[in-house]
């Protein structure tokens, strides 16, 4: 035992002495339970990292086998059966627009086989094949008659010859048809065949045509139906609500700018109720706001987006944000949880799933009628999940915390659909119009030049919106590239918009 002094300053330099020494030793304790707290948190975090990239790389995708591969037909038969019991039973009768070719086959001289009486017809056995023949390629040949006068020829010096005029063309130096302008982009921009396959397909059929005349053209085509494009925008600005998406091009020569820099191409649609929706792609060389703005110059009116703060710039739009956005980080959450029980991701997405619930009623329902469904049942629905998400206690940076952060900050957004019956629960229907350019783009790689991207926008603005309006793409193109080159550029284009075109004869 340690003897204490008797001097009673000596003891309380001590007693000082030890608190200090006590203090420091809980700072240090305090400082290493932080510590250890932090790389627990970290763990944590690298385990939903894991968890998460493992079932991206790992997990059952809703496509079973990848596009393009080369064992294709292989793989489709080596897939298991699923819900046998549930699957269609025989095959679909092919459609009856298309043209037949019948074939009677009859018996020379039909008799029974057992008295040798001849055969009375009964009826008909009918069974159907699908014939499809690859591109057919063929040659318009124009001959122009030339007209003289007999009687200038006898009493003037020189005569003048008169030629009956040639149809009006898209690009009237070109050898291409308004069939071939419209097959060359139907392949290129709805089934994202390169060009230079396309140059491959015509050298079957002994046609030289190269790979920089069809980019040519199709920069061209592009160019020229801008007049469509700009009456497109107008409808399109004088709707109620608009849907905004953005996702990367690569532009190999843009002036000031690098190859590898990312430029953008902005999509802007009609809502997913609209009886004629406009889809209109729009280049821009960055993300910044200034393009929306400058797109969106003049609109009032609701703005569905994913919650980018570029949108938020706008003056007189009504913001709406995506509840599929929402879905997906607690869908990530739920991924990246290492317990396999139920858990609060799964609460979550339970909320989401009843409000989806509702949208399934509410589809085929008239906008009045919509809207008061959301009232009555999606409204209590919500204002519980709000409460829910408010009162839970999370990692901050962790796969939940960041979906209940950003479902909080986006919540005024995500409820504006119940305002009206026009406005969607989220954007997916501007996703799915900007999935068959990404697609695209993966065969193509990037726009050569700011041209080729501009008219890759356009042409891309009516392929899509065709296909918003149930028109085959090709007949569209070849009824545009037929009657355009007859307008002046004041004419009426009213007639020539996808939703308005009558192609039933062509089709």
């Amino acid at each position: 035992m340690t003897d204490l002094p008797d001097d009673i300053a000596q003891l309380k330099a001590m007693l000082l002495q030890l608190q200090q020494e006590n203090d420091a030793q809980k700072v240090l304790l305090q400082a290493k339970q932080e510590q250890v707290s932090e790389l627990q948190t970290q763990i944590e975090l690298l385990i939903e990292q894991l968890n998460l990239s493992k079932s991206k790389r790992f997990s059952s995708q809703s496509e079973k086998v990848a596009k393009g591969t080369f064992n294709e037909a292989e793989q489709q038969h080596a897939l298991p059966n699923v819900n046998k019991s549930k699957a269609k039973t025989g095959r679909k009768p092919l459609p009856e627009a298309l043209e037949r070719e019948v074939y009677l086959h009859e018996l020379s001289a039909p008799c029974c086989e057992c008295c040798q009486t001849p055969l009375h017809e009964c009826g008909k056995e009918v069974s159907e094949e699908l014939k499809i023949i690859p591109q057919k390629v063929s040659v318009i040949r124009h001959e122009r008659t030339k007209y003289t006068c007999r009687q200038c020829e006898k009493t003037h010096v020189s005569n003048k010859v008169i030629t009956a005029p040639k149809p009006a063309s898209m690009l009237p130096k070109s050898m291409g048809s308004a069939e071939t302008f419209a097959a060359i982009v139907t392949a290129k921009y709805v089934d994202a065949l390169p060009l230079y396959r396309q140059v491959d397909m015509l050298n079957r059929s002994g046609i030289d045509i190269s790979r920089g005349t069809l980019a040519n053209w199709c920069v061209q085509l592009g160019d020229k139906v801008q007049v469509i494009i700009d009456a497109m925008k107008d409808k399109l600005l004088s709707e109620k609500l608009i849907c905004a998406d953005e996702t990367t091009v690569q532009v190999l020569r843009e002036e000031d700018r690098k190859a590898e820099t990312k430029s953008y191409m902005w999509v802007y649609r009609s809502g997913e109720f609209a009886e004629n929706p406009a889809v209109i792609y729009d280049y821009q060389p960055s993300r910044a706001a200034a393009c929306v703005k400058d797109f969106l110059t003049g609109y009032s009116g609701y703005l569905l987006t994913d919650g980018y703060s570029a949108y938020n710039t706008l003056e007189q739009v009504t913001q709406a944000a995506c509840m599929a956005h929402a879905r997906r980080k607690f869908t990530d959450a739920q991924k990246a949880s290492p317990s396999k029980k139920a858990g609060k991701p799964e609460k979550a997405l339970s909320y989401i799933a009843k409000l989806y619930g509702i949208e399934k009623q509410a589809k085929h329902l008239t906008s009045q009628a919509r809207q008061q469904l959301r009232k009555q049942q999606a409204e209590p629905i919500l204002n519980e999940f709000y409460a829910w998400l408010n009162s839970q206690h999370v990692l901050p940076k962790g796969a939940l915390g960041k979906a209940i952060t950003y479902t909080i900050n986006q919540w005024p957004k995500l409820l504006t659909y119940l305002e009206d019956g026009d406005i969607s629960i989220d954007n997916n229907v501007t996703e799915r119009d900007i999935r068959p350019f990404t697609t695209g783009r993966k065969n193509w790689m990037f726009s050569t030049s700011v041209g080729g991207a501009k008219a890759s926008a356009n042409l891309y603005s009516l392929v899509m919106t065709c296909r918003a309006n149930d028109l085959n793409p090709y007949y569209y193109f070849r009824h545009l590239f037929t009657e355009l080159p007859k307008r002046a550029p004041l004419d009426d284009m009213t007639d020539l918009l996808p939703w308005n075109v009558d192609l039933g004869e062509a089709e």
